[in-house]
């Protein structure tokens, strides 16, 4: 076990655990965070994305060890109300079915728009290309980001 100083959400913390645990299981079982899911484990789903320094990368591979003083937000710091324009156009255009993937969505569209705030089309399936929703919302989700983009 290690030490690791770490800043989530804005907030310092301190956490001991494995050097090769992956910071999706230190988000969910000694932060308890859970917003970021588990959905695959080998980084191909989307569920557990998260940002790392405003870029959209996968948790459930990443290693605490490789995180050092970069800065983690999870779907709970995005906004603390859950108003931040991309959460605010998922609900206007009714995105989420089983919601499972939501998180790792939300958090690669708001990545996206944060680097490109008007994206393409084929802008937007490039950037989400990877996080999948088994419920088939695609078409909805692209919506979403096309209304975010404009707010």
């Amino acid at each position: 076990m290690e030490e690791f100083q770490l800043n989530v959400n804005g907030k310092n913390i301190e956490v001991k655990v494995d050097p090769n645990t992956p910071i999706l299981w230190v988000l969910r079982d000694k932060l308890k965070l859970v917003g970021t899911k588990f959905g695959c484990g080998i980084a191909k789903c989307g569920a557990c994305t998260i940002h790392l320094n405003g870029s959209a990368v996968r948790s459930c591979q990443l290693p605490i060890s490789s995180v050092g003083k970069n800065k983690v937000t999870t779907i709970e710091g995005l906004s603390e109300n859950g108003n931040h324009p991309v959460q605010k156009a998922w609900l206007e255009h009714d995105v989420p079915q089983c919601g499972y993937c939501q998180s790792g969505q939300i958090m690669s569209a708001t990545a996206l728009l944060e680097v490109n705030p008007n994206p393409s089309d084929d802008e937007i399936d490039s950037a989400m290309n990877g996080n999948i929703c088994r419920c088939g919302t695609y078409t909805r989700i692209k919506a979403a980001i096309k209304t975010a983009s404009k707010s």
